[in-house]
């Protein structure tokens, strides 16, 4: 096969526990073998990137450099089969193929955020992009290696925080930074690795980074309001008293955020071993509040210990060890007073076991636990503080024959949740399992097939939730007799690589059994309307696809050209109706130009209209939003400094996500232009 030079959809298998750093198009001589180099350890057994089975995508260092969002869900947003929650710019999660909240897990290097961004989606996720080395993306159930609530996908971000390697040269490292108009923002991070020398027959290696960040109010082209709100409110109005509408600008959006870690690794010639401390202090505002200026004060302090062996032992080539722990508390503000206090201390931890091939099978096994101490108090407290625990064992067999490979997984859990205020306590047990088949019918050519049973534990608060959740306008109720959610389905994969041209198309249809969803039952409470957590059979489909293509060349400047489409349609069984908050049809076109000195790019993103809504919803207008950016880098590809000048939205356009609770008060950020300094060392 003949990679082309960008990373393609399929970059990974079930999920993610550590990978092999990526190079960088600077750092390959041969664009030609690029691809070829990656290896993505998705499940414990790693395979070359053109092999995998499962959807998966990786965004690089230098990706992430160019994007520069102040959330993991708007910079991942543009992802085939991403969207966003979009709670203004400081509390986004990624939504996969439609699913969000618990049943997308955001990792920190393979373990939970430990956060309580699950329950709330004013809620920020506590996994600070800014010093981002990596994102891996799993789409589709991650369930079998990371848990229930992996059950819709992974995000899986690497920061480099434990070193694993010795730095080239001693000293490696990179700075940024960039403001931008459309919320006169200031951000800077940076950080690096550092060799410090012997300790025994170890290299001792630290790292050390950092990150600022600060906003105002964002601008916006109208209204904060839709104007099918502004017509229903208009026509519910008084006589005589007029509306105030804000014009221009989403009010309460501005946020300062700030952290920084340190770690260290003793680096020995079969592996590492590794510890880390990392700080994340955010102020936020939190738009479209009933009440004025609501804010959320948000810390964590987190310790993680991180470790590999590759020496062998027994029937064993490789060990990996993972383990996380934090301490986080946010406090949401009306005004002076503290409205609602969210506490949440947990650990969890994972070790991963793969075995020595014998003859055409490998295997790999590994076990993970977790524990999480929730607790909320004050105004908002809809969920009572709750216990949970988690053990779980998982496996991995492959075997693998000349130009194909047959793949099966499973996974046992045990939860044990307790709501300690209302003496309520549940047990679940829950079985994962799953079947795949790759083959290359010849070179330019991969077929995958992955057939899976999973069964997702309830969370917490679809349990427990009893009380007015303002971020939702509603008045949640959970229900403690909640069964396993039971997932049914089949994810295809084709990958086509001829000449020049690449293409992936990622097909996939699930069966839900007792899906968990919140739906409104049409009473009211506290002057909200009540919603409640049920299960219903429900039913989710769609597919992604991906098409490159190195053009032509144009002087010095080499032109690719890149596609994107991608839906899903989710519907509830026995004429239920739609699943709310379903993304619609939306394709992204782009041209690049790329050069030793010089890169353009420009992009347009097509978002159809979405009209397939639920009970209490509205439909949402379809936008086309125009972006473009260029990149100089004074000292060519071989020098480390570049700028880049980024305008997104060029032309204004009112852009409304449907996946957002807000997207009836606040659309996205209108006309930015942005520029950024980067400096690696």
């Amino acid at each position: 096969m003949k990679p082309v030079k960008r990373n393609i959809l399929l970059k990974g298998a079930a999920a993610i526990a550590v990978c092999t750093p990526l190079p960088t198009l600077a750092q390959a001589d041969d664009h030609d073998h690029l691809d070829d180099e990656i290896i993505v350890t998705g499940s414990p057994i790693s395979h070359p990137e053109h092999e995998s089975i499962i959807a998966s995508s990786v965004l690089t260092e230098q990706e992430l450099a160019s994007r520069g969002e102040a959330s993991i869900g708007e910079l991942l947003r543009r992802e085939p089969g991403i969207s966003s929650t979009f709670f203004g710019p400081a509390a986004s999660r990624p939504v996969i193929r439609g699913l969000s909240g618990d049943r997308i897990s955001v990792l920190d290097a393979g373990i939970g955020a430990i956060d309580v961004s699950s329950v709330s989606d004013d809620h920020a996720v506590a996994v600070e992009p800014a010093t981002a080395k990596r994102i891996e993306i799993v789409r589709g159930a991650a369930a079998l290696y990371y848990g229930s609530s992996a059950a819709g996908g992974v995000v899986n971000v690497f920061d480099g925080r434990i070193p694993s390697a010795v730095p080239e040269g001693g000293v490696d490292g990179a700075l940024r930074t960039s403001i931008a108009s459309v919320d006169d923002s200031v951000e800077a991070a940076g950080g690096g690795d550092i060799y410090l020398g012997k300790l025994g027959t170890a290299d001792l290696v630290v790292h050390v980074d950092g990150f600022y960040r600060k906003t105002d109010d964002y601008k916006i082209p109208g209204f904060t309001k839709s104007s099918a709100l502004r017509m229903l409110e208009a026509a519910a109005a008084l006589p005589g008293v007029p509306e105030e509408e804000i014009f221009g600008v989403v009010e309460n959006s501005d946020l300062v955020t700030k952290g920084g870690s340190f770690g260290g690794s003793l680096i020995f010639s079969d592996g590492f071993i590794g510890l880390s401390s990392k700080a994340t202090r955010s102020n936020y505002a939190v738009p479209g509040a009933e009440e004025e200026s609501v804010r959320i004060d948000l810390e964590q302090d987190r310790f993680d210990l991180m470790g590999e062996y590759d020496g062998g032992f027994l029937i064993y080539d490789t060990v990996k060890i993972r383990f996380g722990y934090a301490d986080y508390i946010h406090q949401e503000l009306e005004g002076a007073e503290i409205g609602t206090t969210f506490k949440n201390e947990g650990y969890e931890g994972r070790v991963e076991l793969s075995e020595k091939q014998f003859g055409n099978f490998r295997g790999a096994s590994g076990f993970q636990f977790k524990r999480r101490d929730f607790e909320a108090t004050g105004d908002e407290a809809f969920t009572p503080p709750n216990i949970t625990k988690q053990f779980g064992v998982f496996t991995v067999r492959e075997y693998e024959q000349d130009n194909w490979h047959l793949q099966l997984s499973g996974r046992y859990e045990r939860t044990d949740m307790e709501a300690k205020s209302v003496a309520l306590k549940r047990t679940f047990d829950a079985f994962s399992v799953s079947g795949g088949i790759g083959v290359e019918p010849n070179e330019n050519i991969f077929l995958g097939l992955n057939i899976l049973r999973t069964e997702r534990t309830p969370a917490p608060e679809e349990l427990f939730s009893d009380g007015p959740h303002l971020a939702t306008n509603a008045f949640e109720v959970g229900n403690p007799t909640l069964g396993k959610e039971i997932a049914r389905g089949v994810d295809a994969t084709f990958h086509t690589e001829v000449g020049r041209m690449s293409f992936t198309v990622n097909g996939f249809y699930t069966d839900y059994k007792d899906f968990i969803a919140l739906i409104p039952n049409g009473a009211e409470n506290d002057g909200l309307p009540v919603f409640e957590f049920v299960a219903r059979d429900a039913t989710y489909k769609g597919f992604e696809t991906e098409a490159e293509a190195e053009l032509f060349a144009l002087g010095v400047f080499d032109v690719t050209g890149r596609a994107q489409l991608d839906f899903v349609r989710a519907k509830f069984k026995d004429g239920g109706g739609d699943v709310p908050r379903i993304p619609p049809l939306r394709s992204i076109l782009g041209l690049e130009a790329t050069s030793p000195h010089l890169d353009l790019r420009g992009e347009v993103e097509l978002t159809a209209d979405q009209n397939s809504i639920s009970d209490f919803e509205m439909p949402t207008n379809g936008y086309a939003l125009v972006n473009l950016s260029a990149t100089w880098r004074p000292g060519g590809e071989d020098h480390g400094l570049s700028v880049q000048l980024r305008a997104d939205n060029v032309t204004n356009e009112e852009a409304r996500l449907h996946t957002s609770f807000l997207k009836e008060v606040a659309p996205l950020p209108g006309r930015n232009v942005k520029l950024t300094l980067r400096g690696v060392f």
